[in-house]
């Protein structure tokens, strides 16, 4: 039995049963008859199922929005934002895709060519997590169904509730059976199902543990996967920078999600000429940030997604002051039901400390000083990580050592960070690798057949 629990109140919402294996194989068996079908499907059925989706979606923005909200704790503003974000990434790949898809062409010797045609390989087995329990899944299941793949979902245990949405919104599209698949199950049924032969591949967005326990287990059975695990990005501010716009938009990137997104910026790193500025009006803000009931339109962020990760997140504050870190901001849990925190914010933390080097997953900040852009690469730089950046700076010269010096899969310049439906997303170093979105998102999962053609 899988329980869900909504973390505003820390009631129970709901009680779902769990796949046994004959329920996992007879939905790999659907899997499988369903790809038989749909990779001889013609491209214009799978983009017109793109578009009903988009449709569905928008249709339903507030009952799956609402879902989200109850499931994770987001506000219902960004849930909706986030189902949105959904309609237009269906929508994307409906009008773009097929030029996603084009065959390409080399000219060889005597006027021979050789043609390079994407196809698709078969079910995809995605592993997801719940701090955007949409969005994370069509970045996955939107290529899948342009590539003429299949999909199966295990979903977070605590989002069940959208994993079953997600389910019931393809069959609203009008979507064949077996083509997406919610497995309600366990993470130590994955292995086995990564295991098995009718399916292919995996994909994981999740921590860095979870990541490499699927590629140990696709490694085993040389299958492809796909992996986007955690990140503690660098939000590098120079004094050149408009520093109200860094300051407003450090906060807006710290709290986004209450904290829990992977390229949120965590590590504040601020010219030492500008440091004691940015500081004052960073906490001031920080302070002024308001945790409360999702549903209220006044909330800024609403409570973490669970009582556990609030405590985790008030362990590793803890750590950090052991560690010899500043508390400059102390991150309180308010009296009563839910999973509330307050914002928080740390200074002088000690480089070589593990608060300096871990993520965390919630809305606490670190301010460090950097006395030139070579401290400031090197600050970035040292950490497991290399997910995503952002760089605040008027001058030319330092964005240009930004962008080819910051070890990270995404850098962005004088704007916080996101996702964009037409650009690749992904990491490197231990944030994972491959990529989502985008054509290069979209063929991971696809075989780039060569075809060899005479004059």
């Amino acid at each position: 039995m899988i329980v869900t629990v909504n973390p505003a109140t820390g009631e129970e919402l709901h009680r779902y049963d769990e796949l046994d294996e004959a329920g996992i194989d007879r939905a790999l068996d659907r899997a499988a008859d369903a790809f038989g079908r749909w990779r001889r499907s013609p491209l214009e059925e799978r983009t017109a199922l793109l578009a009903r989706l988009a449709g569905v979606y928008e249709g339903n923005i507030d009952r799956l929005a609402r879902q989200a909200s109850l499931e994770m704790g987001k506000t219902f503003a960004s849930a909706k934002a986030e189902v949105a974000k959904c309609a237009a990434l269906f929508r994307h790949l409906a009008e773009n895709g097929p030029a996603m898809l084009e065959p390409e062409v080399w000219s060889l010797p005597d006027g021979a060519r050789a043609e390079g045609h994407w196809l698709p390989l078969g079910p995809v087995l995605a592993v997801m997590p719940w701090n955007f329990p949409y969005w994370q899944v069509v970045r996955f299941l939107a290529p899948t169904i342009l590539a003429g793949n299949v999909g199966l979902l295990k979903h977070a245990s605590s989002v069940q509730g959208v994993a079953a949405l997600l389910e019931e919104m393809m069959g609203e599209a009008g979507a064949p059976e077996g083509l997406f698949q919610n497995l309600p199950i366990r993470a130590r049924a994955v292995e086995g199902i990564i295991a098995d032969d009718r399916v292919v591949a995996a994909t994981l967005t999740g921590s860095e543990g979870a990541g490499a326990a699927v590629a140990e287990a696709a490694g085993r059975h040389l299958k492809k996967v796909v992996l986007e695990l955690g990140g503690s990005d660098p939000f590098i501010v120079m004094p050149s920078a408009d520093l109200d716009d860094a300051v407003r938009n450090a906060v807006r990137a710290r709290i986004q999600n209450t904290g829990q997104s992977c390229i949120c910026g965590k590590r504040m790193i601020v010219h030492g000429e500008i440091y004691d500025a940015f500081l004052e009006r960073f906490v001031d803000a920080m302070a002024q940030v308001r945790a409360g009931d999702p549903f209220d339109e006044a909330s800024d962020m609403g409570p973490l997604s669970s009582a556990e990760q609030r405590d985790t997140v008030l362990k590793q504050v803890a750590t950090a002051r052991e560690e010899g870190a500043t508390v400059v901001l102390e991150p309180r849990a308010p009296d009563g039901p839910g999973a509330y925190l307050t914002a928080g914010v740390l200074t002088d933390v000690p480089p070589d400390s593990a608060t300096a080097r871990d993520e965390i997953f919630g809305p606490v900040a670190q301010v460090c000083r950097a006395a030139d852009i070579d401290e400031a690469i090197a600050r970035a730089n040292d950490i497991p990580f290399g997910l995503g950046s952002s760089v605040w700076t008027q001058d030319s010269g330092e964005q240009d050592r930004f962008i080819r010096e910051i070890e990270a899969g995404m850098t962005a310049v004088n704007q916080v960070l996101a996702s964009d439906v037409r650009a690749p997303f992904g990491g490197t170093k231990k944030s994972g690798h491959g990529r989502e979105l985008s054509e290069h998102g979209l063929r991971e999962f696809m075989n780039l057949k060569t075809v060899m053609l005479p004059r």
